[in-house]
Parts: C-alpha cells; structure tokens; sequence
C-alpha cells in the first residue's frame, strides 16, 4: 500500500506561484499513475493533472499552461508547480495514485490512494 503526504500549501496573491509535493512511501509509485486533484467549497473533487511513469502528462483545461506536473523517483516524489495563480484556484489539494498507466486524465473515483491534502488559498 502506498502512502502519500503533501506539503507546499499556502496563502498567495492573485498571479503569484506555489509548489506543491506529495512524497510516496516506497519507489513503487514509479510505476504508478500519480495525480493531484482539487476540492473546492461545495464541490466535488476535481483532476487538476496526472502524470504515469512513462513520463506523460495530462492536464486539466482550467490550469493548462498555468501548472506543471514532475516527478523526481530520487526522492520519490511528484510536484505541482502553480504560476499564475488565480482565486478560483483556492481549493484543497490531494495527491493520488493509482497502479498502471494513466493514459488520459482520469476521474477521482479511480484512485486507490490518496493523501491528506493541502490548503491553497488565491486571494488578495
């Protein structure tokens, strides 16, 4: 089983940037598909980006060209770089992982693990 932990959360005006980690228990997330994904107040949770260990990314149109997805198997952890940020990206944040490929940006309820989550919070 993996566990997953983020950190990075935080207040930020609006068009600054955060960086957000989620560090696996054990290598094996490498061959995992990982992702972070968002819950805002009142709404479900939502796929913000993906990333398998074959390297591709796969991302949500709301944050295309504004975040960035990575992973460094050093350290056994995959990050969430945020530039641009906007107030309706104030959410909760969740790392995830699920075994396999991700081949396309998948759904939440296809997650087996998951993190404890982070605040973002965009405002000024």
């Amino acid at each position: 089983q993996v566990q997953l932990e983020e950190s990075g959360g935080g207040s930020v005006q609006p068009g600054g940037s955060l960086r957000l980690s989620c560090i696996a228990s054990d290598d094996t997330y490498r061959s995992y598909c990982m992702g972070w994904f968002r819950q805002k107040p009142g709404k479900e949770l939502e796929p913000v980006a993906q990333i398998g260990g074959d390297g591709y990314a796969y991302y949500a149109s709301a944050v295309k060209g504004r975040f960035t997805i990575s992973q460094d198997s050093t350290k056994n952890t995959v990050y969430l770089q945020m530039n641009s940020l906007k107030p309706e990206d104030t959410a909760v944040y969740y790392c995830a992982a699920r075994p396999n490929y991700c081949l396309s940006l998948l759904p939440a309820g296809t997650f087996d693990y998951w993190g404890q989550g982070t605040q973002v919070t965009v405002s000024s």
